[in-house]
Order: C-alpha cells, then sequence, then structure tokens
C-alpha cells in the first residue's frame, strides 16, 4: 500500500464535517499513512463551477494537482465530489488541454505535469483490504451495515474509471474487512439529493427520507458513506426528512473513516462521534 499522500481534505472537511477529517486523522497512522495536507489547496468547484466557468474551474484544478506534483507523492481525498473533479480535471489535462491551461499557471510561477495520481480513501482501503483486516483490532461482528456509495464515487463511470457504477463492490470489501455485515439495501446506489437540497427541497426531501426508511427496513444499525456531503445530507437533515415523511426511522450514518476507526478500536470522540446530528454513541 501506497504509505505517504499529498491529502486534499477539500472544503466541507474543514468547516461542516470536521469529523470526517479528525476520523481520518485518526485512522492514518494506524493504517501505516501519512498525510501531508497540501499547503494552498483551493476549493475545486463542488461539481457545480463548471456550469458558471468551466475554464476557471480547470485552473483552479489544475493549480491543485499541481501543487501535490510539487510534494512529488499522489494526491488522497475522501470527498467524492472532489474526488470527481480531481479525477475529471486530471483527465482534461492529460488530453489535450495542459498546454493551454498551463498558460495560466505560469503567471502563478506554476506547471501542471500529469505526474500526481488521484485516489479516494474508499479505492484506496479497497485495494488493500487484506492488510486492513490485519490492523482490525475490534471486529465489528455484531453491527449490521447498509452501504451507500454516493453518486460521485462511481458515476459517472467513464470518468472516475474504477469499478462498475451499477455493480460495484469496492464499498462491501471494505466494510467485509471490518468485520461488519453488510445488510441487503434497496437504495445503496441512489442520489442522496444534495446538491439539489436547496433548489429543490421538497424532492430532496423525499429522497432523504427514502434511503432512511429503506436502511431501517432493511435493520441496519447504521447507513455508512465514503462522501462526506452525502453523509451531511442523510445525518443532518434526517429528522426534518422524516418529520415530512411521517417516519419514525431513524439510523445513524457513518463516514466511511469512522466505521473504520471503530473497527481499529480508536476512542469515539477521537473519531468525532459525537459531531454526528443522529446519535450514533451505540455504536462504539
Amino acid at each position: 500500500m501506497q504509505k505517504e499522500f499529498a491529502f486534499f481534505p477539500g472544503c466541507v472537511l474543514t468547516q461542516a464535517a470536521i469529523e470526517a477529517k479528525m476520523a481520518i486523522e485518526a485512522i492514518a497512522p494506524i493504517l501505516g499513512i501519512t498525510l501531508k495536507e497540501i499547503k494552498g489547496w483551493s476549493c475545486c468547484g463542488a461539481s457545480q463551477a463548471q456550469d458558471v466557468d468551466p475554464l476557471a474551474t480547470l485552473v483552479a484544478n489544475a493549480r491543485n494537482l499541481a501543487l501535490a506534483e510539487q510534494m512529488n507523492l499522489p494526491m488522497l481525498t475522501t470527498c467524492s465530489t472532489c474526488l470527481l473533479m480531481l479525477t475529471r480535471a486530471k483527465t482534461q489535462l492529460d488530453n489535450g488541454q495542459k498546454e493551454k491551461i498551463n498558460t495560466f499557471l505560469a503567471e502563478g510561477k506554476m506547471n501542471y505535469k500529469g505526474t500526481s495520481e488521484v485516489t479516494s480513501l474508499l479505492w484506496l482501503l479497497a485495494q488493500n483490504a487484506e492488510e486492513i483486516k490485519t490492523k482490525v483490532k475490534k471486529p465489528l461482528s455484531n453491527l449490521k451495515v447498509a452501504v451507500f456509495y454516493g453518486c460521485h464515487s462511481i458515476r459517472p463511470q467513464k470518468d472516475l474509471n474504477f469499478e462498475s457504477s451499477v455493480n460495484p463492490t469496492s464499498f462491501e470489501t471494505v466494510v467485509k474487512a471490518l468485520g461488519a455485515q453488510v445488510v441487503p439495501f434497496e437504495k445503496r446506489l441512489d442520489c442522496c439529493g444534495f446538491h439539489a437540497v436547496y433548489p429543490a427541497e421538497k424532492s430532496v426531501m423525499k429522497m432523504t427520507s427514502g434511503i432512511v426508511s429503506s436502511a431501517a427496513k432493511s435493520q441496519a444499525d447504521c447507513v455508512v458513506t465514503p462522501c462526506p456531503l452525502c453523509q451531511m445530507q442523510l445525518d443532518i437533515y434526517q429528522d426534518d426528512a422524516q418529520n415530512i415523511a411521517k417516519s419514525k426511522a431513524r439510523v445513524p450514518v457513518l463516514h466511511l473513516s469512522q466505521l473504520v476507526g471503530l473497527a481499529l478500536g480508536i476512542d469515539a470522540k477521537k473519531l468525532g462521534l459525537d459531531y454526528n446530528v443522529i446519535d450514533a454513541s451505540k455504536l462504539a
């Protein structure tokens, strides 16, 4: 397993989902991973900026990638939307846009070369599942988990190019390596609606309720997702969504890094479980 990474936390991990940053920084040393946060990183554009100014968005992400290259390290992120934006930018740059974009980066005395690969926490763990098993101190054998991929962990498949977007297996591989039971979950590949919550609130609340209720129907002890935006949508808005739907179902929603931390025997507070809106303390 690659041991050292240029870490791209993304905006959400530094603000609204600080617990996800706490958790990944807690599990990294135990897994033998060194995370070196990229100095001066900027917002990836959150899958929406390119609709306003695609050129500026590409330049911004070329800069982020160039910063990782200056560190001579591959880039790792735990935000699925950041993963998509950075991966898509790298593909564009490596397929004809590099020279053009470097004219903009040159103004800041920077240059994109294409030497740093981009990966995610989910991908890294899935590729090293057997090694992860050896690190588990507290097998989660009594935990029933509903895995929720989220759109930008697997879609668009042509951009991410890691696994099938209709039959992915990486997440299940990781959860099983932690000793937990993966429950059948009808909504595992659905969209949580995060990016549409303001313009289409009623529709998104129906989506959120459907996901949580499906997990409850599967008798899951928790929903786990690799995407902090999905976690926020399903956790922060869960009470509102279920009240609108007149549903009594409530299911804790964990970040992937938090679930890994529980299996590694890390204290719940160090994993930020007390930051989760829907009480997750009983899982520790």
